[in-house]
């Protein structure tokens, strides 16, 4: 696969750069340490695969990949967690967090080179998979600790916010520990059968088990409704 590199971080192309050239299936041709100039080659050249660094001075990744024609399958490369979610409604391959092992980068890799054998009969620059109802993902990837969790959004049953983080509850009586904001989570969750109820929540209706006042009751859980969020959760339950 022909790849190209796009990081404003010079020691983070040379990590990349290293880690191209030890996998045979890969060709790097070229890399930018600006989204901006990268434009009219990706646009011009057959590019297979893209290595984007999403937090990037005046044009990010995001940026990027809505000004570029030709899509080809993109690997996200940044410093930051709290993008993941997005990344993965653009469709991206993966989500690599720096500083990036070797054995997680190749991993990517190999999860791109499925997809672009696959579409192997197709033009030669792969396509990026767009937001229709058919190809939305169904799960999301936080970031915990060390590692990037993958969360299926049917499996989530309330989402707690602390501060800088959030408390994802699932149905196996656990939940996963994040540093992304409850804003964020809404924009992604509020067409999938969620509700923001209060300041520091986000409920899964169809766990719903009863309201109380102004209060839901979730897996033996009563979590608040505040006025502000009241009106428009019973707009959307027909209440």
């Amino acid at each position: 696969m022909k790849c190209v590199i796009i990081d404003d971080e010079p020691l983070a192309v040379d990590l990349i750069k290293e880690f191209v050239s030890k996998v045979e299936s890969l060709e790097l041709i070229n890399t930018f340490n600006n989204a901006i100039d990268a434009i009219a080659m990706i646009n011009t050249s057959n590019v297979d695969l893209i290595f984007l660094d999403i937090e990037m001075p005046h044009f990010s990744g995001i940026d990027f990949l809505n000004a570029i024609d030709k899509k080809p399958l993109v690997i996200f490369t940044t410093a930051y967690s709290d993008y993941a979610v997005e990344g993965f409604n653009l469709g991206a391959v993966d989500y690599l967090v720096k500083p990036i092992p070797f054995n997680r980068f190749l991993k990517s890799v190999m999860r791109a080179q499925q997809l672009f054998l696959s579409n192997k009969t197709a033009p030669t620059t792969a396509t990026l998979p767009t937001a229709t109802s058919e190809t939305e993902p169904d799960f999301m990837f936080v970031r915990s600790e060390y590692e990037n969790v993958k969360i299926n959004f049917s499996d989530i049953l309330f989402i707690e916010g602390l501060k800088d983080y959030v408390k994802i509850y699932t149905t196996d009586n656990k939940y996963t520990l994040t540093l992304t904001s409850l804003i964020k989570l809404e924009n992604t969750l509020s067409s999938k059968g969620f509700a923001r109820i209060h300041r520091s929540y986000i409920i899964n209706i169809k766990y719903v088990k009863s309201i109380q006042k102004n209060k839901v009751l979730i897996a033996d859980k009563r979590i608040p409704i505040s006025e502000s969020y009241k009106t428009a959760f019973f707009e959307k339950i027909n209440l």
